[in-house]
């Protein structure tokens, strides 16, 4: 008698517990597409989808600057832009390249995620790189 007037009280938090979802603890979740979900989990590189599209971008970019100064322009499109330099299409990739890393890693430094607002500022900062140095 004494252990179910302990045990009374407690009956309405086990009710509200399983309502609450701890009667699924041991169930498998659904899993859905994640960005941050390793793509090969037994692999020694965590490859997720998010660093196989930044690699894929960043290698589709050196190739079509690769393509462009082998075909179209041979002699290269130097240029003095407003840093000062020379530079060709190779080197404002590298200066573009160079620079986005820095905004997202200042951004994460200072802000912290989400990290949209820094990819716009690397495309902005890329149009101007192209365009003006």
């Amino acid at each position: 008698m004494r252990k179910l007037l302990l045990t009374l009280p407690f009956l309405p938090t086990v009710a509200i517990a399983q309502e609450a979802g701890w009667g699924s603890v041991g169930q498998q979740e659904e899993k859905g597409f994640s960005w941050a979900d390793p793509l090969w989990p037994d692999f020694w590189m965590a490859w997720t989808p998010a660093t196989l599209a930044l690699f894929i971008g960043i290698f589709s970019a050196i190739a079509l600057i690769g393509v462009l100064e082998g075909f179209k322009y041979r002699d290269g499109i130097e240029r003095r832009g407003v840093l000062g330099l020379i530079t060709t299409l190779g080197d404002r990739l590298f200066i573009t390249l160079l620079g986005s890393a820095y905004i997202f890693l200042a951004w994460l430094g200072l802000v912290g995620q989400p990290v949209w607002t820094p990819l716009f500022l690397s495309i902005g900062w890329g149009i101007f790189v192209f365009w003006k140095v």
